[in-house]
């Protein structure tokens, strides 16, 4: 069957695809929609932070777990039945949280939304694959489409943030369903009943490993998230998830090795690359992580306003667009991989150790502007090639289990990263703040001379000598907390920083970086 019959025959090829990466689109709404400002989504959900950070790693971890299963599922249905139901059900769920206000029922739903997330994404690229015909196809869908994800959170965030301070909260999930609804129109537009894929039965999905895997990947990432709240194996609960994620995690490496037809073959793990490429995704994603500590403390230290936090991401998000941009220059004249690894790590390496000397009281948007793009950049050029090495990495019979591979990378370095930024930052804070406590006692003279000057400050304000006193105290409370925390972000940053060099210099030396990737060999998979 011809790949144009999914398509009806008077549309244009530059209209589909434009379809298609619109359509990809999607699924950066569903992973992004609550994640992208979580004090929002917490307080309006009267959760914690790390609850809104657990739900995102359902919804990632839930895509892990369906892109194991997604290709059969396709396969039973014509791509445009297939769409249709897929961003319907999308716009039921939006409609559906919107008047959502307890976190359990809201859990199931950032579930059911991992699914609807993962069974477009490999469909619509292979779709738009199809639609290239240069020897760079492979570059340009992967940039297209990574391209879009990098940059998806910071639209999301204004759009969100813009929505919050003008109108309701529902309105926010209003919007993401019409998105869904806007979908469903343009398939209708472009597709026709036709099949994409000879019609596979169900009955041969693999439901044990998906509710195997599924269930190490919750339990696993509630013990990240919730390890330090819970004091870690002093709680019940994350002893509990411990034995279950090894239990599950067991269970589903022996169905694996017995099943004629595995789910995931463990064989991909023999090959160099794939291990190498798995570490650095990793790596890449816990360094990434440090990104959040900026946005912090622009709105804890700094107190800048959060549409002006909004705004500074476009600033990211076009040194995303400028690393993305050269990865393919890069890709398109093949660079050989360890050269575009360097490139990246090492930019983002500067960014770290650059950002050590801004974590100050106050700061102005022209100070941070060159660290905050150059990040972006280095994200920019890392990914797609990551992508591409690590799916690259094993012979073509294979490349669907690297995929998985890949996207499994991204989900444990992203709730690692969380992890340890978020236990690193509570430590060296408390760390910080009872230091400075041992210098602000009644005692020290040069504390005592601070609390006069700040109490004067309020009494020239109009307040009482008790009220001002009070505020005063508060004033320098504040103050310490402040200076605790950029100590800690200072400390975590050049860390980060020196680690990466550290990288940087392995990297000159590792013996399986050294050959360039076949790009098309598994042009039609990805992670």
């Amino acid at each position: 069957m011809a790949v144009q019959s999914v398509f009806k025959p008077w549309m244009p090829d530059w209209a589909i695809k434009a379809v298609l990466t619109f359509c990809m689109l999607h699924s950066m709404v569903l992973l992004g929609l609550y994640t992208s400002n979580l004090t929002y989504s917490a307080s309006f959900l009267d959760v914690e932070v790390e609850d809104l950070q657990y739900a995102m790693s359902i919804t990632y971890g839930t895509f892990l777990a369906t892109i194991m299963i997604e290709s059969r599922i396709f396969k039973f249905f014509p791509p445009r039945n297939y769409f249709i139901a897929i961003y319907f059900l999308a716009a039921l769920t939006f409609i559906i949280s919107a008047y959502t206000h307890d976190f359990v029922p809201f859990i199931f739903l950032r579930m059911a939304e991992g699914v609807l997330m993962a069974l477009p994404w490999i469909p619509l690229r292979v779709l738009l694959l199809t639609r290239f015909k240069s020897k760079n196809a492979t570059i340009i869908v992967f940039s297209l489409t990574y391209g879009a994800l990098l940059i998806a959170s910071p639209f999301i965030m204004n759009i969100v943030v813009w929505l919050l301070e003008n109108y309701d909260w529902k309105y926010m999930a209003y919007g993401s369903a019409f998105f869904q609804f806007l979908c469903v129109a343009l398939v209708l537009i472009t597709f026709n009943g036709h099949r994409f894929h000879k019609k596979t039965p169900l009955y041969q999905v693999d439901w044990a490993s998906f509710v195997l895997v599924h269930a190490a990947i919750l339990c696993g990432a509630f013990v990240l998230v919730y390890g330090e709240k819970k004091y870690w194996f002093q709680s019940n609960q994350i002893v509990w998830a411990t034995v279950a994620t090894v239990i599950t995690v067991g269970l589903f490496l022996v169905r694996q090795l017995l099943a004629k037809r595995p789910c995931f073959d463990l064989v991909v793990f023999r090959y160099a690359n794939l291990r190498t490429g798995l570490v650095l995704f990793i790596l890449f994603y816990i360094s990434r992580a440090t990104l959040n500590i900026c946005h912090s403390t622009m709105s804890k230290v700094w107190n800048w306003e959060p549409m002006r936090v909004a705004h500074i991401q476009y600033l990211n998000a076009f040194g995303d667009l400028i690393g993305i941009f050269i990865a393919a220059i890069l890709l398109s004249r093949s660079v050989a991989t360890r050269y575009i690894f360097i490139l990246g790590f090492s930019l983002m390496a500067i960014y770290h150790l650059w950002f050590t000397f801004l974590f100050v009281p106050d700061v102005s948007l022209g100070s941070i502007a060159g660290p905050y793009l150059l990040q972006g950049i280095a994200v920019g050029i890392l990914f797609v090639p990551l992508v591409l090495f690590t799916v690259s990495a094993v012979p073509n019979a294979l490349a669907p289990f690297s995929g998985v591979v890949g996207v499994g990378g991204r989900f444990w370095g992203s709730t690692l990263g969380f992890c340890i930024m978020q236990n690193a930052q509570i430590y060296l804070q408390q760390k910080h703040y009872s230091k400075f406590q041992q210098y602000v006692t009644p005692e020290q003279t040069e504390a005592q001379n601070q609390v006069a000057l700040a109490t004067d400050r309020f009494l020239s304000k109009g307040f009482t000598p008790d009220d001002a006193h009070q505020l005063a105290l508060k004033q320098i409370v504040s103050n310490i907390n402040k200076q605790s925390i950029l100590l800690s972000n200072m400390e975590i940053f050049t860390v980060v920083g020196i680690a990466l060099i550290a990288l940087v210099v392995l990297l000159l030396f590792n013996q399986h970086l050294k050959q360039t990737f076949d790009l098309f060999r598994n042009k039609n998979w990805g992670s």
